[in-house]
């Protein structure tokens, strides 16, 4: 069984910065790309950023600047760092991952259970 556990959201105030967490655990033999995903009240679930195992990454238009995303491979963590938070950036934030499992030979998406990031004077 694989897991995926975030941490670090919460409520801050507009030009805040907040940090999310995610780590893999379980029987994995390797994690190909790992992202950040977010989805707001009453809108579809929307890419923020990600990270590819040679630590190439991408990002969202709307986040570029001021989003970091960065992985520690020996940990089986991704982090999100969050700066200049604006109340559009309100939503629940998924982390997902690109996981091969012992025994497999192939890769399958995992998602962790969301934290709520809200950004509100």
């Amino acid at each position: 069984q694989v897991q995926l556990v975030e941490s670090g959201g919460g409520l801050v105030q507009p030009g805040g910065s907040l940090r999310l967490s995610c780590a893999a655990s379980g029987s994995i033999r390797s994690i190909n790309t790992m992202g950040w995903y977010r989805q707001a009240t009453g809108k579809q679930r929307e890419l923020v950023a990600i990270v590819n195992s040679d630590g190439s990454t991408n990002y969202a238009d709307s986040v570029n600047g001021r989003f970091t995303i960065s992985r520690d491979n020996a940990k089986n963590t991704v982090y999100l760092q969050m700066n200049s938070l604006q109340p559009e950036d309100t939503a629940v934030y998924y982390c997902n991952a690109w996981i091969r499992r012992f025994g497999s030979s192939r890769y399958s998406g995992y998602w962790g259970q969301g934290t709520q990031c809200t950004v509100s004077s």
